[in-house]
């Protein structure tokens, strides 16, 4: 835990003073117009730099030249069917990646549209797994201002005019325009899920303006974080001493990024909505069978304000209404026609031509007064489609239906209901904003990071979620086509048990039906003991649990690694979602639980090695949900074969655990322990030398996909190490006292094994090999004692071992790599230089470098936590750095060169938040309890987290249940 003032010596380094004069400053305050006092900040002409992509070595470039061509081959392959692949790293966006990010719009999972610090709308993920960096530059606010008297007018588009795309002013388009900002007086102040854009006398010197955008993004609130849709409150100080009359205008092409707008039949229509909101609908046809998608651009008519619309226009001098006649009425007038609202429906747009429309809202501002305008932005595509055939309606359509005309609801409840979000944001927030322990840059990029949720490819879906009861029959939700979903029925001691298994078609004798198969074989030897354990009867009591249902969700590895939940990265992430979306972050682990005990027999060819092997082992956790078929088709990933990987399993029961512990879900617990069990089952076939722990194998197989590991492995050995330990404690929950003693026993011999391989005197080695690496400081090397302690499970080894070893990080991974200005790197060599013996060993990688910080926490190190943190900060986010804000890369190199912009593993900031304020449920927790009792288990009924609390009696029953079935299979 962090002690008290810690930092009170480091300097505020981001007050919103330096970038807003003090008096304007005050003017909005109030409203929550002015910018939070902890924000990222940025003056809106500041350079957007093109961010440098790292590249392999020479060396590297040869050992992979095989893996190359076996990739390139397989890209061209899925372009054949009409899909991407999920790894491409020979395809290169037409838009360089710049540092231009700024804090996305809308809910999680219904697509998301990000929006640069300087205003323009790019990063488009309308359609699941796909994204179009590139900027639409219709897409704007402007204003215009003219004083009473008309001696004074001003007009211009509320972006700096240095953004690439525009043309010649004489054209009829956008250049047209007024692009009279410089940006010098104008700020950008985000604090996720809210941004404030302030201009300070721009263009209007006697004229503040304050833009807030607010996003429904509100933990332990399920249903309006779904919500597509986004406000933008506009608040005006007039500071001059004339009456002023302000116009602002909202302009949107018909269009979900990069060309789609050229497709043709998109329609634009206005409406007047109750309680004053107005605007214009925007209906655009997908092409490729994708779903529809309706855009509502709207403001909010008060007594004050005042509301027109230009239903249609385009770019072009062809166009029956240009965007430079649309910019010259606005400058004329300062509003449309109202006889616009009654045009109705326009005509399907041309292939090549560009539907627009604008919203006007104006208001006069009387000298020293103020006003607020608001305009929201709503986006609905009910219906999302895998390239594979599975359809489904996103978690919003729960809520407004499953019309794409939600989007007028959903823009009508964005209007009337922001300043109940914003109470509820601030809510959250102000407990950490106000912990004067913490450093500033902490405070914001702990928020910040939390982007990913919403511009990470996220889809939040509808569904009854299945409860993992391996006796139930296929998923509901989906089919499965080109599979054979067949049940495989072993007998174990007069018990009956029914596990998924996918088979290729062929093996059924083409039947596509579902069929039965005696003592199927499995991925786990026979000899071992059974890890299925709900009978039929239990069917009943897991759909008691369905009744708060918050359905599935999926996020991706990162947008340029195209798979959901990929799960070694979300060991890492995952905390951020237990914190905030706890009833999110089981399902997943409800998902993961249900293919561990699931396989999919079709054949796959892995790519590194060219050999073939099947798509899902039953017992293994699988890499990933899949990327054009998810929760169907899983293991996207085909690098390696990941069922031989040694880190998935200990990942999954480490997970479990946490959140079972966490958030005290008997329920859960009982739900998802076969699979548990399972897991832990399956990798004893790792063991090569039965002394407890697991052996690598000679490649890289773990998370670290190009670093080969030889013998027993730092990373992965102290991963099981936990497992065993969690397992064991969770068995001893769910009153499987057999294995919870087979676990302890083992837990003890694979300790002294790790210790006596590994333990050098001051940290443990990479791995047990004689290669010039073993030796190597992994920053990762304590990752199952981080889990342990966050588990409030007890120490994997004695407090000396483990603060050693973290120093010894900090003092050669962190410090010694730019004054530990950039983070941890993953391999350090014991005399001090960085290990390049391949490509990830001499990266950092932003998530790990919070993981280790967390561990540092609670092994007691707070200042070196917060410096190694610190570097990802200053190299990744500050003034000074490579510019990766809102797009966090997985890593970057020594020199600042990054891999794989927008990933998923940054969210581990909140693994440092976690290890700060461990629940109370964990703290709470019987410590060290005796194994060997099956009955007086300690038993948490939800005291970890309301929301997730169960009927007392329906858990005992299951556990009850659970514990008759164990003593039946031990007769």
């Amino acid at each position: 835990m962090v002690t008290g003032n810690i930092f009170h010596c480091r300097k505020n380094s981001w007050p919103p003073e330096e970038y807003i004069s003090r008096n304007t400053l005050q003017l909005f305050d109030f409203d929550s117009a002015a910018p939070p006092k902890q924000a990222w900040r940025r003056r809106l002409n500041s350079h957007a730099n093109i961010l440098k992509e790292f590249s392999v070595t020479f060396v590297e470039a040869i050992k992979m030249v095989r893996l190359g061509i076996r990739l390139w081959s397989y890209i061209r392959e899925e372009a054949s069917h009409g899909r991407k692949a999920p790894i491409d790293p020979f395809t290169r966006e037409r838009c360089k990646p710049s540092a231009s990010q700024g804090v996305p719009l809308g809910g999680m999972g219904s697509g998301s549209i990000s929006r640069g610090f300087r205003g323009e709308f790019r990063q488009w993920q309308i359609v699941p797994g796909t994204c179009d960096a590139s900027p639409v530059m219709a897409n704007q606010f402007s204003i215009f201002i003219s004083r009473d008297g008309g001696n004074k007018k001003y007009a211009s588009v509320l972006a700096p005019g240095q953004h690439e795309g525009l043309g010649k002013a004489s054209d009829e388009g956008i250049s047209s325009w007024g692009w009279n900002l410089s940006g010098q007086h104008s700020t950008y102040h985000a604090l996720f899920p809210r941004a404030w854009t302030v201009y300070d006398g721009e263009p209007d010197p006697d004229l503040k303006v304050s833009c807030r955008q607010i996003s429904p993004f509100i933990p332990h609130n399920y249903r309006d974080s779904s919500l597509p849709t986004a406000v933008f409150v506009y608040t005006l100080v007039n500071t001059g001493k004339e009456r002023a009359k302000v116009s602002l205008l909202f302009t949107w092409a018909n269009s979900i990024g990069g060309i789609s707008h050229l497709s043709g039949d998109h329609v634009n229509e206005p409406f007047i909505g109750e309680d004053g909101v107005s605007g214009v609908l925007l209906h655009h046809k997908t092409t490729k069978g994708n779903p529809p998608v309706t855009f509502a651009v709207a403001a909010c008519e008060t007594q004050n304000v005042n509301v027109t619309v230009l239903p249609c226009f385009g770019l072009t001098e062809e166009s029956s209404v240009t965007a430079k006649e649309m910019w010259g009425k606005m400058m004329q007038d300062g509003q449309f026609d109202r006889e616009n609202f009654g045009c109705g429906p326009s005509m399907p747009s041309s292939p090549g031509e560009t539907l627009c429309a604008a919203v006007s809202a104006s208001a006069w501002v009387e000298p020293h007064g103020k006003c607020t305008i608001a305009f929201a932005l709503a986006w609905s595509s009910p219906k999302i489609k895998f390239l594979k055939g599975n359809s489904y309606h996103r978690r919003y359509t729960k809520f407004y239906g499953t019309s794409e005309r939600a989007a007028l609801k959903l823009v009508h409840d964005a209007l009337t209901n922001y300043k109940r979000w914003e109470e509820e944001i601030e809510k959250w927030q102000s407990p950490i904003l106000k912990d004067e322990r913490l450093p500033e840059w902490y405070k914001f990029t702990l928020f910040n990071e939390l982007y990913f949720l919403v511009a990470g490819g996220t889809v939040w879906i509808d569904s009854s979620l299945p409860s993992i009861n391996v006796n139930s029959d296929q998923d509901p939700l989906t089919k499965v086509e080109s599979i054979d979903v067949k049940v495989t029925k072993d007998e174990v001691n007069c018990t009956h048990d029914t596990v998924f298994e996918h088979t290729s078609t062929s093996g059924c004798n083409g039947s596509t039906g579902v069929g039965l198969k005696n003592n199927g074989d499995s991925a786990i030897s026979q000899n071992k003991r059974s890890s299925n354990y709900f009978p039929h009867h239990l069917k009943s009591q897991d759909q008691q649990y369905d009744s708060d249902d918050v359905g599935r969700f999926l996020y991706l590895e990162g947008v340029e690694y195209i798979m959901w939940c990929t799960y070694d990265v979300h060991f890492y992430a995952s905390f951020a979602l237990l914190e905030l979306f706890p009833k999110i972050e089981l399902n997943i682990q409800r998902d993961f639980a249900k293919a561990v005990l699931s396989e999919d027999g079709r054949k796959v060819k892995f790519l590194a090695e060219g050999n073939y092997g099947i798509r899902k082992v039953r017992g293994a956790v699988p890499h990933d949900l899949g990327t054009h078929d998810p929760w169907n088709e899983m293991n996207a990933y085909n690098i390696h074969d990941t069922s031989k990987w040694k880190d998935l399993n200990p990942k999954f029961v480490l997970q479990v655990y946490r959140d079972f512990a966490a958030t005290g879900d008997m329920a859960f617990g009982v739900d998802v322990w076969p699979a548990v069990r399972a897991a832990m089952e399956y990798m004893e076939q790792f063991d090569r030398d039965d002394d407890g722990l697991i052996e690598n194998d000679g490649f890289p197989d773990q998370t670290y996909d190009t670093w080969t590991v030889h013998g027993v492995s730092a990373y992965c050995g102290c991963l099981w190490l936990a497992a065993l330990q969690a397992a064991a404690a969770m068995a001893l929950q769910v009153g499987d006292k057999f294995f919870a003693e087979t676990c302890k026993s083992k837990f003890f011999g694979a300790k002294s094994a790790f210790e006596k391989k590994l333990w050098n005197g001051s940290y443990f080695n990479y791995d047990s090999g004689s290669t010039s690496n073993s030796k190597s400081i992994q920053a990762d090397q304590l990752a199952g004692q981080w889990y342990t302690a966050s588990s409030g499970l007890p120490p994997l080894f004695d407090e000396f071992k483990t603060r050693s070893a973290l120093q010894k990080i900090y003092d050669f991974n962190v410090m010694k790599v730019k004054g530990g200005r950039m983070g941890a790197v993953n391999g350090m060599h014991p005399n001090g230089k960085v290990d390049e013996s391949c490509m990830q060993s001499r990266e950092i990688w932003t998530g790990v470098t919070y993981a280790v910080a967390a561990n540092m926490i609670l092994a007691g190190m707070e200042e070196e936590a917060f410096t190694a943190a610190e570097g990802i900060f200053i190299a990744g986010w500050s003034e000074e750095g490579y510019g990766y804000w809102f797009q966090t890369p997985e890593g970057w190199t020594i020199d600042g060169h990054f891999r794989s912009l927008m990933y998923m593993r940054p969210l581990a900031i909140w693994s440092m938040q976690w290890a700060l304020s461990i629940p109370k449920a964990i703290l709470d927790a019987p410590k060290n309890p005796k194994l060997g009792q099956v009955q007086g288990i300690p038993i948490y009924y939800g005291s970890g987290n309301k929301e997730l609390g169960c009927n007392k009696k329906a858990v005992i029953d299951r556990v009850n249940s659970l514990q008759h079935i164990l003593l039946i299979k031990k007769m």
